[in-house]
């Protein structure tokens, strides 16, 4: 990490607009090209090359070169990136620089491990609240937190400034979840429960859903057996 004088928290809530006008496309990949300069400064590299970090994000050195243009980052030639600063410049970005509080609703088999993750702290997230409706589950201890009624979403939101909601409830309980924490001002939502819920416009759903990538697996992975291409061979190029 860059030292603190050099780090300065810049506030920005989900609804402000962006300074710069950053496509979708190159936001998607920016989490990739973080984690792979993490992984670079924990073996105490200095630079890196537009080529070296794209083989270590999975992408092309020119689409690399592009994304990172808009951040005003261009590397210096013959030298590269430097890995802190970009670290930083990234961060920065992505809203990483401040503490964001989550609440988890759901508390079942996923919700815990989600609770447990010890990823969170290190990328700017904070696990502000644990919600679940079965009254065997309220009151457990977990990662330091209490679990609390779900009845109580709407006040964990409001009192522990909570940014992001993720969903880990039953399909039946997802929508009715979504439209609480969508009435109590909470716009990002992170989905893990097997349906598609509706929002209004303003309001940015991330749907993580396991068993969908796993039937996509399986398809390239028949096709694999079949003779046919491989997956990186016919998704090369798909983004831009």
């Amino acid at each position: 990490m860059p030292p603190q004088e050099c780090r300065p928290v810049i506030r920005r809530t989900p609804q402000q607009p962006r300074e710069r006008g950053i496509p979708d496309a190159t936001v998607a990949r920016l989490p990739l090209y973080l984690r792979a300069l993490n992984g670079l400064a924990e073996r105490a590299v200095a630079t890196v090359s537009s080529e070296d970090l794209a083989v270590a994000a999975g992408v092309n050195s020119a689409k690399l070169r592009k994304d990172l243009s808009h951040l005003g980052s261009y590397g210096t030639r013959g030298v590269g990136y430097d890995v802190q600063y970009l670290i930083y410049q990234i961060s920065r970005e992505l809203g990483l620089t401040q503490d964001w509080a989550v609440a988890i609703v759901g508390v079942g088999n996923l919700g815990r491990a989600l609770a447990n993750y010890g990823g969170f702290v290190s990328r700017g997230f904070r696990v502000a609240g644990l919600l679940d409706a079965d009254p065997e589950v309220v009151g457990d201890h977990i990662a330091g937190l209490v679990v609390e009624h779900s009845d109580e979403l709407e006040s964990v939101i409001a009192k522990r400034g909570v940014s992001i909601v993720v969903i880990a409830t039953p399909a039946t309980a997802a929508q009715a979840v979504c439209d609480r924490v969508i009435a109590s001002g909470v716009t990002s939502i992170l989905n893990f429960a097997p349906v598609v819920l509706t929002v209004p416009a303003g309001v940015d759903v991330r749907k993580v859903d396991l068993s969908i990538e796993l039937q996509i697996l399986a398809f390239h992975e028949q096709r694999k057996v079949n003779g046919g291409p491989v997956m990186g061979e016919e998704w090369a190029g798909e983004v831009s």
